[in-house]
């Protein structure tokens, strides 16, 4: 009897170390699969590991899981996403250079092909959860971020040693600083920017001239510090760079709150319409202007109000040495025949001024160029339109009315845009459009007023913008909006400019070119009930969101009680919680159906970033 209690207590302790064994085992093969499921950390720092379901693949055949009524009617609910590869925490989809060297798309460097948009097919979508950087911290609240944020966030400071002579940026403990410098401006872009409002004999040196310039391109714009120091003079500026060998610039903006987007002057016009910024600006943006008959400048003249400035910062505009005195003689000759005059220019700075009418257009002599655009050309079409080497003409509205016609800051963003009637669009509809918009905000906020604070929201992006009236309704709150128009639709992006905000043409089909974790807040008016028309997967634009969106952001959907259904199922695979669910207050018989569903995404990290951060 003792001999069988010592075999039994034997087989007993060797059946324990074999399931600690099978256990351990467990979790190093689940630790090992990075680009698999994972482990995440809560702000509660309690361990949650994924299930075993997952979206994608090759064996993933099911189009039904993307329909919103099909997905009801079948039941599929989906209990967890993969997260992606720790080193994918700053992916880019569509401008993944990755993606270029995996599919040898065979691209011109000299035309900087390679820094436009190239998005995966279907079947190269990552379907995974894109996750933070170790350490990663809710980031610091503006107008404090203008000046400071969090390293973790972007653990990347080549730029500092780098310009460490520019200012652009410092790093001190866990933070790095911006003191406002740049490439030509070490001692401060507030600086710099009333310099240039002198040479051009504003008030008080104040840029806005009164509000009749509001809106901004600055191309090459480095870690967007000139537009960041524009907002206090109720300027708003599209910073523009792409991700090239100072490949985080946009992504330190944005983590800054200030309005910045990817972008580059390669073969393709540029996502905004014709006549869109009262200023565009170059501080050394090492941009060949001369390249290709000038077709560079020639788009920057079709984004040019009439009466539009273009500031130059380069050594060429004051022509030391032989090559910069070629680059400046040439430079002249090109914009002399583009019509374009010296409104002024001092030190290394030079401001162009474009014609108001077409009067100098005219009186070129022929065959003059560049040459003007041909009359069947819409300089208004951008998505994916190749740049013509031509001079976008004024219509003869604007050409009679010597301008663009538009009321100086703040009355721009309610009077009537000039370009409304392009769309057959009456007075009425616009002044009802602001009216219900400004009541659906007032509704979001009273719904989301248990989870903000005054500072909580700062980047603010409406995936849907339609006539601009859910930012306008945002103006008494201390954020910007992107304002996006569907690259199908009607292009109200240019009321949208002429209201004297700012955004961009997109497809929500495709990937958005921003970092990941760069919007506090998503407004997704139908857009999930558009795309599931266009036959796209409403799951690839969850995914999306959940990358672009900071965590701890919002989203706000607003659409048919099928898409709120739909993405209810889906909030525990994407680690979001419900915040509040009511009925869409109906405007018309269409509306009947609607919903408002507001959802936060939680602050997580991979296991891997735990361990790392502990």
């Amino acid at each position: 009897m003792a001999r069988g209690r010592g075999d039994g207590e034997q087989k007993k302790r060797l059946v324990t170390w074999i399931v600690v064994l099978a256990i351990v085992c467990g979790c190093l093969y689940i630790y090992s699969r990075k680009g698999g499921t994972s482990a995440l950390e809560y702000g509660s720092k309690s361990l949650r590991k994924l299930g075993s379901s997952y979206l994608g693949g090759e064996d993933d055949g099911d189009e039904a899981s993307n329909k919103f009524g099909e997905d009801l009617q079948d039941g599929v609910m989906l209990k967890s996403i993969p997260v992606c590869d720790d080193g994918q925490s700053e992916l880019i989809p569509c401008l993944d250079r990755n993606l270029i060297y995996q599919t040898r798309l065979k691209l011109d460097l000299s035309l900087m092909e390679h820094y436009e948009r190239h998005c995966p097919a279907p079947e190269r979508h990552f379907n995974c959860l894109i996750p933070p950087p170790p350490g990663y911290k809710v980031p610091i609240k503006w107008p404090k971020s203008r000046d400071v944020v969090w390293k973790e966030n972007i653990p990347h400071t080549h730029l500092a040693s780098e310009k460490s002579d520019q200012n652009w940026m410092v790093v001190k403990g866990d933070k790095i600083e911006f003191p406002g410098g740049g490439t030509h401006f070490h001692y401060g872009a507030d600086k710099y920017i009333a310099a240039i409002a002198n040479m051009l004999n504003f008030p008080k040196n104040i840029l806005n001239n009164g509000g009749r310039l509001r809106t901004v391109l600055d191309v090459g714009c480095g870690v967007a510090s000139f537009g960041g120091y524009l907002l206090s003079s109720n300027i708003i500026a599209m910073s523009l760079a792409p991700n090239d060998v100072h490949q985080n610039q946009i992504q330190f903006a944005l983590e800054r709150g200030i309005p910045a987007h990817l972008g580059v002057l390669g073969t393709k016009r540029l996502p905004y319409p014709s006549r869109s910024f009262e200023l565009a600006h170059c501080s050394r943006c090492r941009i060949d202007w001369l390249q290709r008959n000038g077709i560079l400048l020639l788009e920057l003249d079709r984004l040019l109000r009439p009466g539009g400035y273009f500031a130059y910062s380069s050594p060429e505009a004051y022509a030391q040495d032989e090559e910069d005195l070629r680059i400046w003689k040439e430079m002249s000759a090109l914009v002399e025949r583009m019509c374009w005059k010296i409104a002024a220019k001092r030190n290394q700075t030079v401001i162009w001024v474009k014609p108001l009418t077409n009067d100098c257009y005219m009186e070129r002599e022929p065959g003059t160029q560049p040459p003007l655009c041909k009359s069947d050309d819409d300089p208004d079409a951008v998505w994916g339109v190749p740049m013509e080497a031509c001079i976008t003409p004024y219509s003869d509205q604007n050409h009679k009315a010597r301008g663009s016609g538009l009321a100086p800051w703040p009355a721009r963003l309610t009077a009537l845009p000039p370009r409304l009637a392009d769309f057959g669009y009456s007075n009425e509809m616009f002044e009802k459009d602001m009216e219900v918009w400004q009541q659906r905000v007032e509704n979001y906020w009273n719904l989301l007023s248990p989870k903000i604070r005054p500072d909580t929201l700062r980047n603010v992006m409406d995936m849907k913008a339609n006539l601009g009236s859910f930012a306008a309704a945002l103006k008494s709150k201390d954020v910007w909006v992107m304002n996006v128009v569907p690259e199908d639709g009607p292009n109200t992006l240019k009321i949208i400019y002429d209201r004297g905000l700012i955004g961009t043409v997109h497809s929500w089909c495709e990937s958005f070119s921003t970092y990941p974790r760069t919007y506090d807040l998503l407004h997704a008016w139908t857009v999930f009930s558009d795309i599931e028309k266009k036959g796209c997967s409403a799951v690839d634009l969850l995914t999306e969101m959940d990358r672009i969106l900071r965590p701890t952001g919002f989203i706000i959907i607003r659409d048919k009680r099928p898409v709120v259904e739909f993405v209810k199922k889906h909030l525990s695979a994407l680690h979001w919680e419900a915040v509040a669910t009511a009925e869409a207050e109906g405007e018309s018989e269409q509306d009947e159906d609607d919903m408002v569903f507001i959802i936060q995404k939680k602050l997580w990290l991979t296991s891997e970033s735990f361990r790392e951060t502990e």
